[in-house]
């Protein structure tokens, strides 16, 4: 059968090549045409639009570069057409995706399957209406959104797990690599590492990196490391070192995670693996306008947290510092709480272990992809 997949953004693009290796072990002869990045290209098929050219945040460079955004969704909406593929599967990144999906259901009769929610149940709660008219199957990676979804709203979802803690797993198994020798490839000195995971797009590492490593270099004995990213030039991270020479690991987060001792964290998907791979970790996240954000999380975002971590526990078990708790200091004392030798970090690690059971150890791509192509063939044989 054939599949089209848009994704995103960096973390879109490694789970939806997580679900194509198990769709094409499930479904033998799937075919893949998507919009996403390179570890989807990994995976074969045709790779339409790069994510590189797709992921704007913030008001002003979406404003900047709507153009172009409207561009990629007409291109997409003609591709799919033109292609007819046999179901369309949507990575998270909602504000492009729930486009495609309206589009998708008003002119075909191909079925929209949503992969990775949106978060819709921290904000934009009324993307429930577009997600009930023009979704057929959504496939939910985090249990809370269970109840979300089937209990307030009345609309039926599968849970096929988290693709995260899978992912994680995985890698584990398999790194076998000493700290020594990760640290002379990469040119590190033998200072413990901690990690800075800035995120992957431009506004965020602009937004958050100087204050990560003015943080960070608080603690001489330590040496703070960058998690680069590929579509991420070496220049632009250099733009926000203040003079200092921060190394820089490119792709290679988990490597990373796995001989820190502990890390400053954007909020996302790198929260729960950070906490996955037990590295003690601050949230640290800069808004604009710091007082009125506070006040939406007060009286309009449906939430209390941004991080995973603390949305699955259900408590605060990592610091969250965003908005109006934002700042150098406040990070840097954080994070002298986690060190090694402090009475903070071990309470975290043993929060972390209740977090991972909650999550369990479900293989999500290949529950998601048999799901599909049973839902699929069930279709085909209705016709």
């Amino acid at each position: 059968m054939k599949y089209y997949l848009i994704a995103g953004e960096a973390s879109g693009d490694l789970h939806a090549s997580r679900l194509m290796k198990a769709l094409k072990e499930t479904d033998k002869e799937a075919e893949f045409r998507f919009f996403g990045g390179d570890k989807m290209a990994a995976e074969g098929g045709v790779l339409v639009k790069h994510y590189k050219d797709l992921a704007y945040m913030g008001f002003v460079p979406v404003l900047l570069h709507l153009p172009t955004i409207f561009r990629n969704m007409a291109f997409c909406k003609r591709d799919i057409r033109t292609w007819n593929p046999d179901a369309v599967i949507l990575i998270d990144y909602p504000g492009f995706n729930l486009s495609i999906a309206k589009h998708v259901r008003a002119h075909t009769k191909i079925p929209v399957y949503y992969y990775i929610s949106p978060k819709i149940w921290a904000w934009k709660e009324y993307r429930i209406r577009s997600i009930k008219r023009d979704v057929d199957e959504m496939f939910c990676i985090l249990p809370f959104e269970v109840p979300f979804y089937e209990g307030k709203h009345r609309f039926p979802v599968h849970y096929v797990g988290n693709p995260t803690a899978e992912e994680v797993a995985l890698f584990k198994a398999s790194y076998t690599e000493h700290r020594a020798a990760f640290c002379e490839r990469n040119h590190l000195n033998g200072k413990p590492i901690i990690a800075l995971l800035a995120g992957s797009r431009r506004q965020e590492i602009k937004d958050n990196l100087p204050a990560m490593i003015a943080a960070a270099s608080r603690y001489p004995d330590y040496q703070p490391v960058i998690a680069g990213v590929s579509t991420i030039e070496r220049t632009y991270y250099e733009r926000f070192m203040n003079g200092c020479d921060v190394p820089i690991v490119y792709n290679e987060t988990y490597p990373l995670l796995s001989h820190a001792v502990s890390a400053l964290v954007t909020s996302g998907t790198a929260t729960l693996e950070t906490a996955l791979f037990n590295v003690p970790q601050v949230v640290c996240y800069e808004t604009p306008v710091p007082h009125l954000i506070r006040f939406a999380f007060h009286h309009i975002i449906k939430v209390k947290y941004i991080s995973l971590v603390n949305l699955i526990a259900d408590c605060e078990i990592v610091p969250e510092l965003l908005a109006d708790r934002f700042s150098m200091e406040n990070i840097a004392n954080e994070l002298e709480r986690i060190l090694p030798g402090h009475p903070q970090r071990a309470i975290m690690l043993q929060a972390y272990r209740e977090v991972q059971e909650k999550i369990g150890h479900s293989q999500a791509p290949y529950h998601a992809a048999n799901i599909m192509v049973r839902l699929l063939h069930a279709t085909q044989n209705k016709e």
